[in-house]
């Protein structure tokens, strides 16, 4: 498909994973929708702070930007409650991509893809699975890029660029995981009077 004819929606989960992205698809003529839909965001504020700096961000780059507001703590932690561990790949990567490729389907984009897929930390081979399976059932083109070799770079410029940097994944499991010395450390201290 000709860059020219691409009209492409790009899941965005943060302004400085969109960073690096946004800009290796500029360098190849691409010029991506940014789409946020993060519904496994939390705590609200959490939530709040990412949506904002990518808002700041897309005013600054000149880039145009949908956000679907769908702050879903309950919903997500129904869908979880059986299998915390994988939560991920379950509902966290498949719930924000399918709704990124039906919005794309209903508003005349031809293709997608994702800022999840420059996180060194993210399931790679799973996020690219899920993408290529909605591919197939949608009829859209998956714009598939291994953006991790831009991930350093993308975070050194949001850093200069004063962006809000989150702590941790998204989900509040994840924030837990986060914690998970410190919690375990004041565990072992057990119960202190003072």
């Amino acid at each position: 498909m000709e860059n020219s004819s691409l009209k492409l929606l790009m899941h965005t989960c943060c302004a400085p994973c969109s960073v690096y992205c946004i800009d290796s698809l500029r360098g190849e003529g691409i010029e991506p929708t940014v789409f946020w839909y993060n519904p496994n965001i939390h705590p609200y504020q959490e939530y709040k702070a990412r949506r904002d700096c990518l808002k700041e961000y897309v005013k600054r780059a000149g880039i145009k930007g949908i956000f679907i507001e769908d702050y879903g703590l309950d919903k997500f932690c129904q869908a979880v409650s059986d299998d915390i561990a994988n939560r991920c790949v379950k509902y966290c990567y498949r719930a924000r991509l399918t709704q990124t490729v039906k919005y794309a389907k209903e508003h005349g984009y031809n293709a997608f893809t994702t800022t999840l897929l420059v996180s060194p930390y993210q399931k790679h081979e799973e996020i690219k699975k899920v993408c290529e399976e909605l591919a197939e059932m949608s009829g859209l083109e998956f714009i598939y890029r291994d953006f991790r070799v831009g991930f350093r770079e993308g975070q050194r410029k949001a850093r200069e660029l004063g962006m809000y940097m989150q702590k941790y994944c998204g989900c509040v499991f994840s924030e837990e995981e986060r914690y998970q010395k410190q919690i375990l450390k004041d565990l072992e201290n057990g119960v202190v009077e003072l």
